[in-house]
């Protein structure tokens, strides 16, 4: 997994890339409130680690644009 931020601060426009793989995916349910369900995707680089919060709406609408486009990787082949 790759990850780039870019985020403005005082001293300007600061822009981070790291990589790693996904370690753990945690769901945190909320049984009282069932709109503030959580997805977190937690990743371990060589010298940086973090965690990716998604909101079950953010992740659905992730999980459908994947779905859309899934199918353009499984029909290449590569001819040699």
């Amino acid at each position: 997994m790759k990850i780039k931020i870019k985020k403005v601060n005082k001293d300007g426009l600061v822009r981070l890339e790291t990589s790693g793989e996904i370690k753990e995916v945690e769901i945190e349910e909320d049984f009282l409130n069932p709109n503030a369900e959580t997805i977190a995707l937690c990743f371990r680089g060589e010298s940086s680690s973090g965690i990716v919060e998604l909101r079950t709406k953010e992740f659905d609408e992730v999980y459908k644009q994947i779905r859309k486009r899934i199918h353009l990787i499984k029909d290449v082949k590569i001819l040699g």
